[in-house]
C-alpha cells in the first residue's frame, strides 16, 4: 500500500469526495449509460483521458500550503544567521532561492497537509493505469522526497536551481515532453492558468481567486475541482485565538477591586483591552507561524489553521502586521505608561516565541509574568494603582497555571506513550517536579489572599470584610481540581480553555463574583 493510501485510510474526516469517485469509476454505472452510442463514446473518452498523463502541481494544490514561505519560516527559527544570505539568492533568481533553502531545511513531508480529496482521486487513477507526474516549481529536492513518501507518481517535474518551473516555463517543459494538449493538468493558482489553458483536461484544487476569476472570464473550463478547506472567516477567527481575549479580562481588575467604575476610567480600560486583544492576536500568529512544521507533529495543534493548510502563511503576515499596526495606533490615545506596558508585552511575546519558550523554566516565568504585565497595563490606562497584594497573588497563581499547562502536556505525551520533541527542553521525568512547582505555587496565591483580606484596610473597600472568607474555600476547590484533572491526563492543554468550557469553573467564578457583592454590599 502506498504512503498515500495509508493517509487516506488513517484519516480522521468523513469525506463524501471518496464515495463520489469511487461511484463515478464503477463499472455498473460505466455499463449502464442510457444508450449504447453514449456508452461508447464515453468509453473512448474515458480512454482518451486515461492515455493522457496527469500532471499534479504541489503548492496549493496537492498541500494546501506553500512550500518555500514553510521552508523560510522554519528558517528564521533554526537558521536566523542564514536570513542574511537570502537577498543575495533571490538576486540570483527563485530557482536559485528555492534550491538554497532547501539544502538548508528539511521539510517533514509526511507531516505536510495534503489536499485529501485529491488524494483520493490520485489514487483511482493510478489504480486505472494512468501516469502521474509532480510538477512543481518546488525545488527537485523537496519534490522528489514528497513523490517518494506518496508512491503514486510515475516522474517529477520540478525546479532544478536555474529555471525556476512555474508558469510558461512549465508549459514548455510539458510540450517538449507531452506535446501540445498531450496532459491534462490540476492548478490552484493564476500561475497555473497557461498550463490549464493548454491542458487537454482542466482540473482545479482550492483555486485562488485570481484562479476563480479566469473560470468566470471563460479562459478555461475546469472539470473537477478538489475543495478541502474550511470557511475562511473561521479559519480567522481561530488564527487570532478570540477566545484568548478572555486574558484580557486583567484589564479590569484594578478598576473593579478599587471599585473605581467611572465612566472615562471604563472607556480606557475598555480601549486598553482592545489593544491588548489586537496585539495578543498578533503575536499568536507569529507564534503558529513560527511553529508550523511543530505544530503538525502534535495530535491537537496540527489542526490549527497554519498547520493545517486552512490559512496560507503569507495571509498571516499581513494579518499579523495589520493587527499590530492597529493596536498602536489605538494605543497612542492612552497614557504614555500604557505604551510602554504594550510594548514591553510585544518584545517579551516575540522573544518568548523565537527563543525563550525553549528554555526550561524561564517560559513558564515569562508565561505568568505576562498575566502580571495585563494587570499593570490596566493600571496604566486607567490611572488606578494596584496594590502590593494582588501583584503577588496573581503572580503565584499565573505561574502555577503556566505550570499546569506544561504538566498536561507531558502527561498527554506520556499517555500516548511518545517522548518529547516540541523542543521545550523538557522531560517525562520532569512531571513530578513540574507538579510539585505548580501545586505549591497555587496554594501560595491562596496564602498571599488570606494574608490580605486579613488586613484592616480591607474594611475601607468592603464593609463586610470577613464574608471574603468565603472566597478561599472556592479557590482552594478550583486550584485543586484543576491540578487534579490535569494528573489524570484530563485537563486541555489551554487553562484558559478549560476555564471557559468547564461547568464546574464557570460556576465556582459565578459563585466567587456573589461573594464579591455580599461583601461589597453596605
Amino acid at each position: 500500500m502506498s504512503q498515500a493510501a495509508r493517509r487516506l485510510a488513517g484519516s480522521r474526516q468523513t469525506d463524501d469526495h471518496a464515495v463520489a469517485e469511487r461511484l463515478l469509476y464503477s463499472p455498473m454505472l460505466m455499463i449502464q449509460a442510457s444508450t449504447p452510442i453514449q456508452s461508447a463514446a464515453a468509453k473512448v473518452e474515458a480512454s482518451r483521458a486515461t492515455a493522457r498523463p496527469l500532471c499534479v502541481d504541489l503548492d496549493g494544490t496537492l498541500v494546501k500550503c506553500d512550500t518555500l514561505i514553510d521552508t523560510l519560516l522554519l528558517m528564521v527559527r533554526t537558521h536566523t544567521r542564514d536570513l542574511a544570505l537570502v537577498p543575495g539568492w533571490i538576486a540570483r533568481g527563485k530557482a536559485t532561492l528555492k534550491r538554497e533553502v532547501t539544502a538548508r531545511i528539511r521539510l517533514d513531508v509526511a507531516t505536510l497537509p495534503y489536499n485529501q480529496p485529491l488524494l483520493q482521486y490520485l489514487e483511482l487513477e493510478r489504480g486505472r493505469g494512468r501516469r502521474l507526474y509532480l510538477a512543481t516549481g518546488a525545488d527537485s529536492a523537496l519534490a522528489d522526497r514528497v513523490a517518494k513518501y506518496l508512491g503514486l507518481f510515475d516522474g517529477v517535474l520540478a525546479s532544478d536551481g536555474r529555471t525556476n518551473l512555474t508558469g510558461h516555463n512549465k508549459l514548455r517543459s510539458f510540450e517538449e515532453r507531452f506535446g501540445a494538449g498531450g496532459f491534462d493538468y490540476i492548478g490552484n493558482a493564476r500561475p497555473d492558468v497557461p498550463l490549464l489553458c493548454h491542458a487537454g483536461t482542466a482540473m482545479t484544487a482550492n483555486p485562488d481567486a485570481a484562479l476563480r476569476r479566469a473560470i468566470r472570464a471563460g479562459k478555461f473550463v475546469a472539470a473537477r475541482q478538489f475543495i478541502d478547506r474550511v470557511s475562511p472567516l473561521r479559519a480567522l477567527q481561530r488564527a487570532a485565538r478570540v477566545h484568548q481575549w478572555a486574558k484580557n479580562v486583567l484589564m479590569f481588575v484594578p478598576l473593579l477591586l478599587a471599585h473605581a467604575l467611572q465612566p472615562q476610567r471604563l472607556f480606557e480600560a475598555v480601549l486598553a483591552f482592545v489593544c491588548f486583544s489586537l496585539c495578543a492576536s498578533s503575536t499568536y500568529i507569529v507564534n503558529d507561524l513560527l511553529d508550523i512544521e511543530a505544530d503538525r507533529k502534535h495530535p491537537r495543534k496540527r489542526r490549527r489553521p497554519f498547520a493545517a493548510g486552512d490559512l496560507q502563511a503569507k495571509t498571516g503576515v499581513l494579518l499579523s502586521a495589520g493587527l499590530l499596526v492597529a493596536a498602536l495606533g489605538l494605543a497612542a490615545f492612552l497614557p504614555g505608561r500604557f505604551m510602554l506596558c504594550l510594548v514591553a508585552y510585544l518584545v517579551t511575546t516575540l522573544s518568548y516565541s523565537l527563543y525563550l519558550k525553549r528554555v526550561v523554566l524561564v517560559d513558564v516565568v515569562l508565561l505568568s509574568g505576562l498575566y502580571t504585565l495585563r494587570l499593570l497595563a490596566g493600571s496604566a490606562a486607567t490611572g488606578v494603582a494596584i496594590s502590593p497584594w494582588l501583584a503577588g497573588f496573581s503572580v503565584f497563581l499565573f505561574l502555577s497555571l503556566a505550570i499546569v499547562k506544561r504538566f498536561a502536556e507531558l502527561q498527554n505525551i506520556r499517555a500516548a506513550g511518545q517522548v518529547p520533541s516540541n523542543g521545550r527542553g523538557y522531560l517525562l521525568s520532569d512531571i513530578e517536579q513540574m507538579r510539585s512547582f505548580g501545586t505549591s505555587s497555587a496554594y501560595a496565591s491562596i496564602v498571599v489572599f488570606s494574608l490580605y483580606i486579613s488586613q484592616g484596610d480591607v474594611a475601607g473597600l468592603y464593609p463586610h470584610p470577613q464574608r471574603l472568607w468565603l472566597m478561599t474555600p472556592i479557590m482552594i476547590l478550583w486550584v485543586s481540581r484543576v491540578w487534579l484533572l490535569a494528573s489524570r491526563g484530563e485537563l486541555d492543554e489551554d487553562p484558559v480553555i478549560f476555564a471557559l468550557t468547564d461547568r464546574m469553573s464557570l460556576l465556582l467564578g459565578a459563585t466567587a463574583v456573589c461573594v464579591l457583592l455580599v461583601a461589597a454590599i453596605h
